[in-house]
């Protein structure tokens, strides 16, 4: 467990967990206060499965992992589902958008133009979001965090 959350990152590691825990956090309150549009709502027009049940479920995993990013607990944990939910958001909004048509039963949305530097336009805060995650993962908390914390713990036993 010691290996799993210390970390070596520079201290300036927190501003890259505040800029992602935050708005994870963010867009999982949202799902909750604007399902039509950002939660159940969004995710039927988008065609993910039982959007009813999705909707909630992604609204909770992204507060509750924002909060452990945000705090520096179990960050490279908290990581895992979000990397998913980023790798979900990619292949159902941004797929169409690459092709040109509707990918893997998710529909095209109206744009002015398609094709790969569409994708890049649409998908830059998640690729940014992605990238975040992942130094997140690979780096760790830094020394602002309860993981920081929690190691030096282990270490003085």
């Amino acid at each position: 467990m010691k290996h799993f959350i210390a970390s070596t990152a520079p201290q300036a590691t927190i501003l890259i967990r505040l800029m992602v825990g935050g708005i994870f956090l963010s867009e999982g309150i949202q799902k909750f206060l604007y399902p039509d549009q950002l939660g159940a709502g969004r995710f039927l027009k988008i065609g993910i499965p039982s959007p009813e049940v999705m909707g909630p479920f992604v609204g909770c995993m992204e507060c509750l992992c924002g909060i452990l990013i945000l705090l520096g607990l179990l960050t490279r944990l908290a990581t895992v589902p979000m990397l998913a939910t980023m790798f979900v958001a990619i292949v159902s909004t941004k797929g169409p958008i690459l092709v040109g048509h509707g990918f893997l039963g998710f529909p095209l949305q109206p744009l002015p133009r398609y094709g790969f530097l569409s994708l890049i336009h649409e998908a830059r805060t998640d690729l940014c979001m992605i990238l975040g995650l992942l130094f997140l993962l690979i780096a760790g908390a830094g020394n602002f965090s309860i993981d920081h914390f929690l190691s030096r713990s282990h270490q003085s036993k």
